[in-house]
């Protein structure tokens, strides 16, 4: 099997199985494939359209297809000496419903269960009516509502001889010391009797073994005593005459508290994964449940079924680095058991991680890098003009009304969630470090509120999703981090509280904990900044993924995943540099420019980007939209719907996402749009949390939106406007495409290992999810590919997608012919001289004799000009020009995408002749085959 080259991003769901993908094996061999890189494939919730909600990690999903099926799909991958990737959950498991037995567990016996250390679970809250108690917010509204209305229903599973609540889809199981609180209204003397000795059971391990048998027991005589049990399961249903009182007092004694899931957010007592009261955090941290949730994957791995791993969510840990390298040695015990056909071969470990401006993925993890959502970031920069940001910042500023400053709309997010939706978090922290005041004589003075104001300024201003303090305190970088948002905290807190800040830089970190003798108050400062990191993460994320990147649209295309919208722009020698730093210390880096949990797809925000080069010209546009979409508009209570700003940001996406062939009178392809452009029209005004919200949607502003979708989509209305969005996006599109060749190219020949998102090899117009998750045409994809068109042949008809394609293909098929060049060779920026010098990338990979020389256009839309095509005609360039290293100056230089051969004249190669035929270029020399292995 050969080590990772290139991977192909696969999301698998009852909808397309393992089972779906083993005919597709051979069509990504030949597109250059060497790996799928799978969704995660441990059982989850019924249905699941990901899988990241995981309810059993013992065994594959079965509506994935089994184990069987992963067995056919590796057997076909191993046929063609390809491998398996395999994304793992780390940080949390599905909770709720009635499909997991570890937390059904949890509420069936509390903290005696054997999994109640497996879940993140503060059993010890400062609220004294959930000391020992699990807090349970399922309930659809408040819990003396929902009890009175009959919703709440107890139920036998005659099988098991359990007993239960139920609340529409979620189980709770009644501790069998309450069993006998149903069974005494049974009216048979057995049952009763049964139960009177479930009473006597205790939560310890004998009384749960005890249990186990007097289940047995219940289910014989449940059998041949009638209906007794359904009828003592009546008598405790809330009734006119005897009220809901019978029922709670059950209900009161059980090891959890069933609440409305609006509670979640002020009174939650054990950690989520980010505010969703469905994903419950684990203690990975803990030997046990770190063997437990991976044992299976373990099994994989030691069976040749999977060759690498990426780890979601990765800063949700307690401790990501020690996770890291813990995992890192279990793997490489197991690598010696594989199958011997696979010894030797790498074993890569990639973490989801969202890197800051400046920031950097720690060395000593004993990972190869990330899944490469900086990369994406880094391409995006390069693409945007920075002589277009002034116009579009005061675009949106007049429009919307909002400032363009986009930092103070995070911060405005921070503050907005950590008040609402992580408010419990932020409590339970504040709770903790209180205690820790009490127990100094210097800081017991120091009151609850005054903690909880100065933690929630210091999280506010925090510059990164999380530090990674150790018991060796912080590292330079980390107290680097710290002080940036000791400083922003200082700016907005009364003076008065700032020595307080001071504390908590103690508290949080400053204080080595290695030199601190072992004691409780030790383990309650190192529990503290586990969870003061626990929470500084979720809170970057929804503030910033989302809340402020619905907030702010200067462009929208500088708002993803992994980006910093406050950055408009780099130069060439900020990407040149990442790219180096890349090289250096993470040279096996995955590669990404379109995810699974993109806001928009790679040609998307490619095409968007073109407007930094044409902000005049979209801005003027903007202005007549916005007098023609007069009539479309709703006048509601609470201001003008659409907003301004909502107005502004839909146009941005019409306009980025409009298909290439889409008429403006086309009916059909106008409703599949508006289906499209709604769905993310509704996650965007509840995203931004200004109008509407998920908790508590505005159904008047929602429905006017549509309204002025449908129309501006649907009406003879808005025909005109419709038409001259149309133009508008027909116009753009070449220069859009051009974008999106280049940063192709870019993933698949800088230091990395590219990622291709499934169906990415075509145009992926597709907007934030469920968009970007919709099912692949791949018949037209191996179609397209039997065709063996180059580039200069596809050119002619790009618009179907066929000429991105060939790019991939032919780019991964040098990549396949000189593995080494592209996998250790070094990176040298290359000099481009002449008019247009600004308008070229151009940089050189070599290893040994072997050379890769690559080129691409960046901000050329006005090159371009009024081409049909993304192809700027060759006297466009003029005397613009790459110096060459000596090593090519006699060395004629074959294209990857032609038949051509170039030689450098005077040390140099004109882009000229380099792009005379394609957009973009890859240059091998020598022209001689070179099989090569890593």
């Amino acid at each position: 099997m050969t080590d990772l080259r290139a991977s192909v991003r696969l999301q698998f769901h009852k909808g397309f199985t393992l089972e779906d993908a083993v005919p597709l094996v051979d069509y990504f061999a030949r597109l250059g494939i060497s790996h799928i890189y799978a969704s995660p494939l441990l059982t989850a919730r019924p249905g699941s359209m990901h899988g990241y909600d995981v309810v059993d990690p013992t065994r594959i999903n079965p509506e994935l297809g089994g184990e069987a099926a992963l067995q056919r799909l590796v057997a076909a991958l191993r046929a063609r000496g390809m491998g398996l990737i395999l994304d793992i959950v780390s940080n949390h498991m599905a909770v709720g419903g009635d499909a997991n037995p570890w937390w059904l567990d949890v509420l069936e016996w509390g903290i005696s269960s054997p999994h109640a250390k497996f879940f993140d679970i503060h059993w010890q809250s400062h609220d004294p009516l959930l000391r020992g108690q699990l807090l349970v917010p399922f309930l659809r509204s408040d819990y003396g509502e929902v009890l009175a209305a009959g919703e709440i229903e107890l139920h036998f599973d005659a099988e098991r001889g359990l007993l239960y609540a139920k609340h529409y889809d979620h189980r709770f199981p009644l501790n069998p010391s309450t069993y006998g609180d149903v069974l005494q209204h049974s009216g048979h003397p057995e049952l009763q009797a049964l139960g009177k000795r479930f009473a006597a059971l205790d939560d310890s391990q004998d009384g749960q073994r005890q249990a186990r048998t007097l289940f047995r027991e219940l289910v014989a005589l449940a059998s041949k005593a009638g209906g007794a049990i359904d009828r003592a399961i009546a008598s405790l249903r809330p009734s006119e005459e005897k009220g809901f009182e019978p029922l709670h007092q059950l209900l009161e004694r059980q090891h959890y508290r069933l609440a409305s899931w609006r509670t979640a957010a002020d009174d939650i007592n054990w950690r989520r994964f980010f505010d969703i009261n469905e994903l419950g955090g684990l203690k990975v941290e803990r030997h046990e449940v770190f063997e437990a949730t991976h044992a299976k994957i373990f099994e994989m791995i030691e069976k040749g079924l999977v060759d690498g791993l990426r780890i979601d969510h990765v800063d949700g840990l307690a401790n990501p680095r020690a996770y890291c390298r813990k995992l890192r040695r279990r793997v490489e015990r197991l690598l010696p058991q594989r199958p011997a056909e696979l010894r030797g071969s790498r074993f890569p470990i990639y973490v989801e991680k969202i890197l800051g401006e400046g920031e950097q993925l720690p060395l000593d993890w004993g990972v190869d890098g990330t899944t490469g959502y900086e990369f994406m970031n880094q391409v995006s920069l390069l693409q945007h003009d920075p002589q277009g940001e002034a116009v579009l910042a005061q675009l949106w500023s007049e429009t919307s009304g909002r400032g363009a400053d986009f930092m103070e709309e995070v911060r405005q997010a921070r503050q907005l969630v950590l008040t609402t939706s992580l408010a419990g978090d932020l409590e339970a922290l504040a709770q903790g470090l209180l205690l820790i005041a009490r127990d100094d004589i210097a800081t017991r003075d120091l009151t609850l509120g005054a903690i909880r104001r100065a933690l929630l300024e210091l999280i506010v201003h925090f510059p990164v999703y999380r530090t990674y303090v150790s018991a060796a305190g912080r590292s330079a970088s980390d107290q680097a981090v710290f002080d940036q948002a000791l400083e922003g905290a200082r700016s907005t807190l009364a003076e008065a509280d700032w020595p307080l800040l001071e504390h908590l830089d103690n508290w949080l970190g400053g204080q080595v904990l290695s030199e601190l003798p072992p004691s409780p108050q030790r383990k309650l400062w190192t529990k503290m900044i586990e969870r003061f990191q626990q929470l500084t993460s979720p809170a970057a994320a929804k503030a910033v993924e989302d809340t402020a990147c619905y907030r702010s649209a200067v462009l929208l295309s500088r708002n993803d995943v992994g980006f910093d919208p406050q950055q408009f722009s780099a130069p060439v020698e900020a990407f040149h540099q990442g790219c180096q730093e890349r090289a250096q210390h993470f040279p096996a880096n995955l590669l990404t420019t379109a995810t699974h949990d993109h806001k928009r797809g790679e040609d998307t925000r490619a095409r968007l980007a073109v407007l930094s080069e044409r902000a005049e010209w979209f801005a003027e546009r903007c202005q007549r939209w916005r007098e023609l979409a007069a009539p479309l508009r709703n006048e509601l209570d609470d201001g003008t719907a659409p907003s301004p700003g909502d107005e502004l940001m839909l146009l941005q996406i019409l306009l980025a996402c409009w298909p290439l062939d889409l008429q403006a009178d086309d009916s059909q392809g106008l409703q599949t749009l508006a289906e499209r452009v709604t769905a993310w029209q509704e996650k965007a005004v509840r995203e931004a949390k200004l109008r509407s919200t998920w908790s508590n949607p505005n159904g008047d502003y929602e429905s006017a939106c549509r309204d002025y979708l449908e129309k501006l989509l649907g009406s003879g209305q808005g025909s005109q406007l419709r038409e001259e969005i149309r133009a508008a996006a027909v116009e753009i599109a070449p220069a859009g495409a051009l974008n999106s060749l280049a940063q192709s190219l870019l993933r698949m020949s800088v230091p990395g290992v590219p990622d291709l998102y499934q169906g990415c090899e075509f145009w992926d117009f597709s907007l934030v999810d469920p968009d970007n998750r919709r099912p692949v045409d791949f018949a037209a994809r191996q179609q397209a590919l039997d065709s063996n068109a180059s580039l200069a042949e596809a050119l002619p008809h790009w618009h179907d997608g066929q000429i991105k394609q060939a790019l991939i293909a032919a780019t991964l098929a040098a990549r396949k012919q000189h593995q080494r060049l592209f996998a250790k060779g070094d990176y040298q920026p290359l000099t481009v001289t002449g008019r247009h010098a600004s308008k070229v990338l151009a940089f050189l990979r070599s290893h040994g004799d072997t050379h890769a020389l690559v080129i691409v256009p960046r901000l050329a839309a006005s090159l371009l000009g009024d081409s049909q095509t993304p192809l700027i005609a060759h006297d466009q360039w003029g005397d613009t020009r790459i110096a060459l290293p000596p090593a090519l100056s006699d060395k004629a230089l074959h294209s990857a995408f032609s038949s051509a051969d170039l030689l450098p004249s005077d040390g140099h190669i004109a882009v000229r002749d380099v792009l005379r035929d394609v957009p973009v270029n890859l240059l091998i020399a020598p022209t001689h085959s070179q099989e090569s292995h890593p």
